[in-house]
């Protein structure tokens, strides 16, 4: 399956699909081995007491890439956030990512996500070049997350 994410332009409207990559537990040797050092777009996870995975962060990354920003995202030494912190040291760390080189692509995928996760303060804008985004993701395994 190649990964990545494609957009289709209607008039004012895009549709983009996402290709994420395999769910994987995040350490630093499977993430310098198979993390490519490319820009796009990451999702992070910890599973808690229950085996219910949780959403960590969603966002991007342009220079330096995935590999870097993930393994930084996910080493407690590297993190300045207490609450992070913990939760990085205590739980089991899982990540997913979808490689795209356009800083407006990028954008617009993590603006949709926030908004659909957290839609009382996203934190990011989109590129703003369209009226209504849409989305569409394909991912090999079943994610389940409880918010």
């Amino acid at each position: 399956m190649r990964l990545g994410i494609t957009a289709q332009e209607r008039g004012k409207d895009v549709f983009y699909f996402v290709r994420w990559s395999p769910l994987t537990v995040a350490d630093r040797w499977t993430i310098n081995a198979k993390v490519p050092a490319v820009g796009g777009v990451y999702e992070i996870y910890w599973m808690d007491d229950h085996k219910h995975l949780r959403m960590l962060m969603v966002g991007d990354t342009h220079y330096g890439g995935l590999r870097s920003e993930l393994r930084r995202l996910t080493d407690p030494e590297l993190i300045h956030n207490p609450d992070v912190i913990r939760i990085l040291e205590n739980e089991e760390i899982w990540f997913r990512y979808s490689p795209t080189d356009s800083s407006a692509v990028m954008a617009d995928v993590v603006w949709f996500f926030r908004k659909t996760y957290f839609p009382e303060n996203p934190g990011v804008s989109h590129s703003g070049r369209y009226q209504r985004i849409f989305m569409n993701e394909s991912a090999p395994d079943n994610l389940i997350w409880v918010p």
